[in-house]
């Protein structure tokens, strides 16, 4: 009677390890793209270490700057792959964080998703201060600065600065080393909102940087219309 109890205990836990489990060596990676890199790719590697094969339903970016590749959409016992994931950088600059959203035919929910993270530290090229400047409606058109400086591990000649409305003038002037001075005409005063965005980029980068210039609009009068 023992022996059958035991029998029965033991069918019933192996009966309950038969399950597909995938073990990632790292949901989390963080990377250092260098200068010029156009991409930070991360390779998220796995192994189903349980005893039945796994199916990957789906793997979703969280945005569209991020691709992604899988090494199979089916899993067997005791295989290896990877999920690549690809973000492309552009013009981001600073700490750019993405996830990869992994969802497996588990039946415990707990194990059936899985986010992967990847984050991207890329480098500042330039510095540009301020960003913003802007006008009041009405205010005298005096010039306003933004300044561009260099990080001492990008060796620039000569910046390029172009306006994407002609209504403001924008010039670049070098006042030192790694230092440049942009200047910004607005258009002459004015009751109509009005805005530029204004492109810096360099001589040796494909990377563009941004600034903004704006004319507030004049505010709306609070007098009645029409006459008694």
């Amino acid at each position: 009677m023992k022996t059958r109890l035991f029998i029965c205990a033991l069918s019933v836990s192996l009966c309950g390890a038969a399950y597909g489990e995938l073990k990632w060596e790292q949901t989390a990676i963080d990377l250092h793209p260098a200068l010029g890199d156009k991409r930070a790719v991360a390779h998220f590697k796995y192994q189903n270490i349980g005893a039945t094969p796994v199916r990957l339903k789906s793997v979703k970016p969280s945005c569209g700057c991020t691709s992604v590749q899988t090494h199979a959409d089916h899993v067997a016992p005791g295989e290896t792959g990877e999920i690549t994931a690809s973000f492309h950088i552009g013009d981001r600059t600073g700490v750019q964080i993405k996830t990869v959203k992994v969802q497996t035919d588990d039946s415990d929910s707990a194990r059936a998703t899985t986010v992967l993270t990847l984050k991207a530290t890329i480098p500042r090229l330039l510095e540009v201060q301020p960003t913003f400047v802007h006008w009041e409606s009405g205010e005298a058109p005096t010039p306003r600065i933004i300044t561009v400086m260099l990080t001492k591990d990008f060796p620039v000649k000569s910046i390029k600065v172009i306006s994407s409305n002609l209504a403001f003038q924008a010039n670049v002037e070098k006042v030192g080393e790694g230092k440049f001075q942009i200047e910004i005409q607005p258009p002459p005063a004015t009751a109509k909102k009005n805005t530029a965005v204004i492109t810096i980029q360099s001589d040796n980068s494909s990377r563009n940087y941004y600034a903004t210039a704006m004319v507030a609009a004049a505010p709306a009068s609070n007098a009645p219309s029409g006459t008694r």
